[in-house]
């Protein structure tokens, strides 16, 4: 019996290294992926964009800003004129953090005036990005570290007589900083994917390994209706998979929706189009169901790695970046933790909608020839 058992792993063994196919899954995958992962999943956060609100404009403003900018956590990426630009530059995710300095900040540090003002601290505000609530928190204690740092420099060369600088942290779109407000909005987004694609690349995949695939090729159906057939039930499963998701979200985790309901549905109607294109182009080139489910996950993983799910995208480097550019995920994940967390309005959800109409359309033509070339 050890000799059959043998015999069978042997013939195993030689069965999927003689067929290149499977030869590619076993090699080619795995060091993509190593490579690829091993410089996106980055959680050390470096030279994040900081604007800088400077309403003191005397040498010790300037020398903490410049503690910042030249600290290799933050590069200063604009100067604020007022607190009204302060909403814009966090709404826009052209900034991870807001530092303030107010306007006596060098009176109070010299040890303030006379009276009730004299002994208190010099206080200084930082105000960040709570969407990323990971990525706020380790940012945060960047700030406070620069700023103990400061205040030991200050003290050491006047003597340690100054009052030292405080530091006030305000976190906008998540006050408490709850990770499971961060996590679970993006979990719409990540499950939807993995039952979509998993469903829709095991639709034609089924079919041929059943063998009623060519049953399906004898009736009066044309290419472009099997094609619909098999995207509209991935449509709907998508539609209730992502409700369901979103609705345990709020209902079950208390997490606020503050956002548009339409707004929410379009985007995610647009995300699934480009997820299916993806599914129907992996079953048309599959086989067997085996295949379909491998190459399902090849796109799946590198997906949600590639998205900003987990580690920030700006951590990546250049080339990475432009990566996650065809990745519809990496957009319908900003569209659906804006419509939790904030009241996204369209004119700022526009820019991550017709990127993946784009994808959807390219992908979705892409698919409907791969599936007619396979249907002859």
């Amino acid at each position: 019996m050890g000799s059959r058992i043998l015999a069978l792993v042997i013939k195993e063994f030689l069965a999927v290294w003689r067929d290149p196919k499977s030869r590619f899954v076993l090699i080619g995958p795995p060091l993509i992926q190593l490579l690829v992962f091993s410089y996106a999943a980055n959680y050390d956060i470096i030279e994040a964009p900081l604007a800088v609100l400077d309403l003191d404009g005397g040498p010790a403003a300037h020398r903490l800003i410049d503690d910042f900018d030249h600290s290799g956590g933050f590069r200063v990426a604009r100067h604020l004129d007022g607190e009204k630009d302060i909403a814009p530059a966090i709404d826009s995710r052209a900034v991870s953090l807001v530092l303030v300095v107010p306007a006596d900040f060098s009176r109070r540090l010299n040890g303030g005036s006379s009276g009730v003002e004299a002994g208190k601290p010099a206080v200084v505000q930082v105000i960040a990005d709570g969407r990323a609530s990971n990525s706020a928190q380790v940012l945060i204690g960047y700030a406070s570290t620069i700023l103990t740092r400061f205040n030991g420099e200050w003290l050491a060369a006047h003597g340690g007589k100054p009052v030292p600088a405080a530091i006030i942290t305000t976190n906008w779109f998540n006050p408490n900083l709850v990770s499971r407000w961060f996590i679970v909005p993006g979990l719409v987004a990540v499950l939807t994917l993995v039952v979509v694609m998993v469903v829709v690349a095991l639709s034609v995949a089924r079919e041929r390994e059943l063998g009623t695939f060519e049953q399906l090729l004898v009736t009066p159906l044309r290419p472009f209706e099997i094609m619909v057939g098999k995207t509209v039930p991935g449509v709907v499963i998508g539609l209730g998979e992502a409700t369901l998701a979103a609705a345990i979200a709020h209902f079950g985790f208390g997490i606020p929706f503050l956002g548009s309901l339409p707004l929410f549905y379009g985007a995610l109607v647009l995300y699934l189009l480009a997820v299916i294109a993806f599914g129907l182009m992996i079953s048309s080139l599959a086989h067997t169901q085996q295949q379909a489910i491998l190459g399902a996950f090849l796109f799946i993983v590198p997906a949600i790695i590639l998205s900003g799910f987990a580690t920030p995208i700006e951590n990546m480097p250049d080339w990475v970046q432009w990566l996650t550019h065809v990745n519809p995920i990496r957009y319908f994940l900003i569209v659906v933790r804006g419509t939790f967390l904030k009241d996204l309005p369209l004119a700022d959800a526009v820019h991550e909608l017709w990127p993946m109409a784009i994808i959807a359309a390219v992908n979705l033509s892409l698919a409907a020839w791969l599936f007619r070339r396979r249907l002859y």
